[in-house]
């Protein structure tokens, strides 16, 4: 519901439903929530002096799910550029999984371009 959810394998095989900006925007959808409560709060039960309760919420709620999401993402991410033809194109954008060419999401069963615009990496 408001995006508690780690990397599976299905996002390797299919269109993958965990990006950058899937963990960004429930970070951020988690952190309105938590906020519009914590205006409910002050107003109507006369918490003004609990402050700090919100950002304790806020932290552990909203920041810190986001961060575990992104460490699992980032460690999928890493294998997948191991492991495939395409994690090793300079044309392939890690943060959203995604050919830049082509504006295609990668997958491990197929490349997009079938291997015809793939360049290496050099370093």
């Amino acid at each position: 519901m408001f995006f508690f959810r780690t990397p599976s394998e299905e996002d390797d095989y299919q269109e993958p439903k965990i990006t950058v900006g899937a963990i960004v925007f429930g970070a951020l959808l988690r952190s309105a929530v938590l906020i519009l409560l914590s205006f409910f709060g002050v107003e109507y039960l006369d918490m003004k002096g609990m402050w700090w309760i919100t950002a304790f919420l806020v932290w552990f709620l909203a920041i810190y799910p986001a961060y575990k999401q992104y460490e699992q993402y980032q460690k999928r991410i890493v294998n997948f550029q191991k492991d495939t033809l395409c994690g090793k194109c300079k044309h392939f954008e890690p943060s959203s999984q995604l050919c830049k060419i082509l504006d295609v999401h990668v997958t491990r069963n197929e490349p997009p371009c079938e291997g015809e615009m793939w360049e290496p990496i050099f370093f």
